[in-house]
């Protein structure tokens, strides 16, 4: 039997390189597919953009905004996804002040400021304090840079406008992961603890020695943490 692939979402201004230790653990054996949040200012739009250009059945994981978008694929057709995992997300609308917050950003990066808005406002809530740090926020800031101010505003505004989706966790009926790093300043454990209790059946891993991008920052503990997922 072909193994089932795996869709994998990346988290706001990042792209297929966040995933870099999970290429190298699950590339050899299933295919890996890792579309781009862009194309939409919606998360509607983005899901069912790649809806239309995912496997017939996959497996689903989303980190941060990916995570995010995969809710809003699990309101759209469900039926489809076999597995889903969600990492260091949240399944609520955007709170007020943070809404506030990214319309202040969308008009610095419209004046040419997404360098100064990843650096000073984005990257320091990323990380716990681990040995790579520095590596891992420089990848940081060649994603965004690479991905440019175009594809921040719309994901910006996908965001800020996105619905709560707490209703649709509570329908889920396939496999699922809730992963998040001890430290995640962004989308905190509690968070986490929350899409466990709405999800029947799911599953809750925290990563030690982690804040909100695991997957880079305890590679192997995430991993082990995924290959449990595609076991159940």
């Amino acid at each position: 039997m072909i193994p089932l692939p795996i869709v994998f979402l990346p988290g706001l201004m990042c792209d297929a390189r966040l995933f870099m230790p999970q290429i190298a653990a699950f590339s050899g054996a299933r295919a890996l597919h890792f579309p781009p949040l862009s194309g939409a200012d919606t998360t509607d739009g983005l899901a069912r953009h790649i809806l239309a250009n995912a496997p017939e059945r996959f497996a689903l994981a989303g980190l941060s905004m990916g995570g995010i978008v995969a809710m809003e694929m699990m309101a759209i057709e469900p039926g489809r996804i076999e597995r889903l995992a969600l990492l260091d997300t949240n399944p609520c609308d955007e709170l007020a002040e943070i809404r506030a917050r990214r319309i202040s950003q969308t008009e610095s990066v419209r004046n040419g400021g997404l360098n100064a808005v990843m650096r000073d406002e984005m990257k320091p809530n990323y990380l716990a304090d681990v040995p790579n740090r520095r590596e891992i926020l420089d990848l940081c800031m060649e994603m965004a840079l690479d991905l440019g101010p175009e594809v921040f505003i719309s994901q910006s505004v996908a965001l800020r406008n996105r619905p709560d989706r707490r209703e649709v966790l509570r329908r889920i009926q396939v496999p699922t992961l809730i992963l998040c790093g001890r430290e995640d300043r962004l989308c905190p454990v509690v968070r986490h603890e929350l899409m466990r209790d709405l999800i029947p059946g799911s599953r809750l891993e925290i990563i030690e020695g982690a804040g909100h991008l695991p997957v880079l920052e305890q590679p192997q503990q995430t991993n082990e943490a995924i290959s449990r997922w595609l076991k159940w």
